[in-house]
C-alpha cells in the first residue's frame, strides 16, 4: 500500500508565497508521475502541476508563471510545490496524487489533503 503524507498549508496574504511537500511512502517499485491537483469549494478537483519521471512537467494555465513543481534529489519519491504570488482565487485543498508501481501493479494514490488558504 502506498501512502502519501503533504505538509505545507496554511493561511497567506495575497502576494505572499507558500511551499507545499508530499512525500510517498510504501514499497513502490517505480513512480510514473507525481502531481498536486487542489479543489475549491463548490468546484470540481483540477491539475495544478504534475512532474512525470522523464522530467517532463505540466502546469495549469492558471499557476504557470507562479508554481513550481519539483522533485527532491535526495529523499525519493518527494516532491514539492512552490506557490508565490499567491492570489484569492488559489484557496482551495491541495491534494497529492501518485501513480506508479508496486509488486502487486499499478497504483494511483492521493494524499489526505491540506488547506491553502489566501486572504486578500
Amino acid at each position: 500500500q502506498v501512502h502519501l503524507v503533504e505538509s505545507g498549508g496554511g493561511l497567506v496574504q495575497a502576494g505572499g508565497s507558500l511551499r507545499l511537500s508530499c512525500a510517498a511512502s510504501g514499497s513502490i517499485w517505480s513512480v510514473n508521475v507525481m502531481g498536486w491537483y487542489r479543489q475549491a469549494p463548490g468546484k470540481q478537483r483540477e491539475l495544478v502541476a504534475r512532474i512525470f519521471s522523464d522530467g517532463s512537467i505540466n502546469y495549469a494555465d492558471s499557476v504557470k508563471g507562479r508554481f513550481t513543481i519539483s522533485r527532491d534529489n535526495t529523499k525519493k519519491n518527494t516532491v514539492y510545490l512552490q506557490m508565490n504570488s499567491l492570489n484569492l482565487e488559489d484557496t482551495a485543498v491541495y491534494y497529492c496524487n501518485c501513480n506508479g508501481f508496486t509488486k502487486l501493479g499499478q497504483f494511483d494514490s492521493w494524499g489526505q489533503g491540506t488547506q491553502v488558504t489566501v486572504s486578500s
